[in-house]
């Protein structure tokens, strides 16, 4: 049996013609080259499996070439690329700095390069992972860094730009490296397969590249880890099965199941997912990015954002035809919310089919529950900001609905009946039920769409309590808080005071300092208003909160020290007596 190559050493590119996605890096240090204008220290930073290592070595490579090409190119029969091919060269040095990082393999590796090459013109000295050094041995390497012998070189490499000292950088040239695109990946992975004589389809090199996260190492360590499960005949299949992704079709099933309401399917397969080992997070960021290349696929002219295989860019194109872009908004904005709240929820599984129930509504609302209790017309609504408007009878009648309108009849209405719930419109689609606390465009236009026969309708008058009804139901208010002694006696101690107008009462009490003022209105003024209501069995009253203001309350309470001690010498004589006779300063 021969000796078995990883592809990632075995293709490893040997020439900037061959480097896979750093363009513009191989063309300016080509440059420099032929124009002989070699700076003394470099610096490749970039994400891991970009080919920062690989690019250094072509580097060293080209430089050392005896009889170079016209544009450069190594000749590949001098000693020195001879050298380099079979990884004997002596002008090249490779130094790990994550496990050589101490000031004495700092001093070690400047004596080595005072000794200049033996094959070549130049010794390329190749720092990996250069952050890694310590403070002590970075000091130490400063100068040599900044004024090497003619002969050396330094190329530093590190994945972590941000922790290399600014006085390095400024001794290097830096150049930055990018994450290859998924293309490039995918054509190098086809050239490899060729050569390799294995039989792959675009979807299965399209999944390798996804999962690779821009790093052609680790693609082509993939691909090696799907021919050793597949063998020669690589399938679709068994490549998402021995990677453990989850196949498109599950996010093309769920979208269909949402654009027809029917959540027990989208559950369903939620389930199905779960019970093969799927991580639920990443269930739910495998929906978003679906969902996101439906409204890219949608949209024309952003084919450049849709980095799928030919064969299923018509596919998302023919389902995203069929979505409305509003229900694509509305479905990412349920699907990040459900990722950001993951992690914080008591129940996520629980959390997830929440989220799918509302994907799955967002098209087509439920309708309401047979015998459910309708809003009374005349009351605020639940838990409505203060000033709100009473519940109408168009309300009462359209109660349940997401995006149906009233139909006016000929017949007289009757001013203090509900109206009948009116047969929907067939020609219009149901909205979803509105998912957040904020107003949608949708609700605004639906009020305005309303607001005609709103105001037609008369709201059914309530009786405005009068001064002893407040006092009793205050009184029977403040007895419900005995369990927080602090709030309770806040409320008993506090004045009442009403003001009348426009059909609405204003009943303000009082609170002794501005913050309790503050914390009231923020933590309970709310439920202490619905509350109030309720003992009323009124909804025209409203809850305000006063300050006293430190001159009405009669006296000014002592909080300074200097303060304190007139008090009580005012109230004292043998203290102020006391204080005269011993000369005490009390300010």
């Amino acid at each position: 049996m021969s000796q078995y190559i990883v592809s990632a050493r075995k293709y490893r590119p040997d020439s900037f013609e061959t480097l896979l996605g750093q363009d513009t890096i191989a063309r300016t240090l080509s440059n420099s080259i032929k124009r002989g204008q070699l700076a003394h220290a470099y610096l490749f930073c970039g994400p891991r499996g970009v080919g920062k290592t690989t690019t250094a070595r072509i580097f060293a490579k080209m430089i050392n070439c005896a009889h170079p090409g016209p544009d450069m190119e190594p000749c590949g029969e001098c000693e020195s690329c001879i050298s380099f091919q079979e990884g004997r060269s002596y002008c090249i040095h490779e130094l790990d700095a994550a496990s050589n990082n101490s000031v004495d393999d700092i001093k070690a590796l400047m004596e080595k390069v005072q000794v200049p090459p033996q094959v070549g013109k130049y010794s390329v000295y190749i720092i990996d992972e250069v952050h890694m050094l310590s403070q002590a041995a970075f000091n130490a390497f400063l100068k040599t860094l900044e004024e090497p012998p003619a002969h050396a070189i330094f190329i530093l490499a590190t994945t972590e730009k941000h922790k290399i000292l600014p006085t390095i950088l400024s001794r290097c040239q830096t150049y930055d490296f990018n994450r290859i695109g998924i293309p490039d990946m995918v054509r190098n992975l086809r050239g490899i397969a060729e050569k390799e004589g294995i039989r792959i389809d675009d979807e299965s090199l399209h999944v390798i590249a996804s999962k690779a996260d821009g790093a052609m190492r680790d693609a082509l360590t993939i691909f090696d880890q799907t021919v050793a499960f597949c063998g020669t005949d690589v399938k679709y299949e068994d490549v998402i099965r021995n990677l453990n992704v989850l196949d498109y079709e599950y996010s093309f099933s769920l979208v269909d199941h949402f654009l027809a309401g029917n959540y027990g399917a989208a559950l369903t397969l939620f389930d199905e997912v779960l019970s093969k080992g799927f991580n639920a997070l990443h269930f739910v960021a495998a929906l978003s990015a679906h969902l996101r290349d439906l409204v890219v696929a949608r949209t024309a002219g952003l084919d450049a954002l849709l980095e799928l295989p030919d064969s299923l860019k018509q596919r998302y194109r023919e389902q995203a035809t069929r979505c409305p872009l509003r229900f694509l908004y509305d479905a990412l904005g349920v699907t990040t919310a459900c990722e950001s709240g993951y992690k914080a929820a008591v129940n996520p599984r629980l959390h997830i089919e929440f989220a799918l129930m509302k994907l799955s509504f967002l098209v087509n609302a439920p309708e309401p529950v047979a015998g459910a209790k309708q809003p009374v017309a005349g009351a605020l609504p639940p838990n409505a900001p203060r000033g709100s408007r009473p519940i109408s009878p168009a309300d009462t009648a359209s109660a349940g609905r997401s995006d149906e309108r009233l139909i006016p009849s000929t017949q007289p209405a009757d001013k203090t009946a509900v109206a009948p719930k009116p047969a929907p419109e067939p020609a219009r689609r149901k909205r979803a039920p509105k998912t957040g606390s904020a107003l949608s465009m949708n609700a605004i236009m639906d009020e305005k769409a309303e607001a005609p026969q709103e105001e037609e309708a008369v709201a059914v008058e309530e009786k405005l309590p009068d001064e002893a009804a407040i006092q009793a139901a205050w009184k029977t208010l403040v007895g419900q808080f005995t369990a927080r002694p602090r709030l309770a006696n806040t409320l008993a101690q506090a004045k009442l005071r009403e003001e009348e107008g426009e059909g609405v009462k204003s009943i303000f009490f009082s609170v002794s300092n501005a913050a309790q003022k503050q914390w009231i209105e923020e933590k309970m003024l709310r439920d202490l208003e619905r509350q109030f209501r309720e003992l009323l069995s009124c909804h025209k009253v409203n809850l305000h909160v006063d300050e006293i203001p430190e001159e009405d309350t009669g006296e000014k309470v002592p909080y300074m020290p200097e303060e304190k001690a007139k008090v009580l010498m005012d109230t004292n004589p043998e203290v102020r007596e006391l204080v005269a006779a011993l000369g005490l300063d009390t300010k």
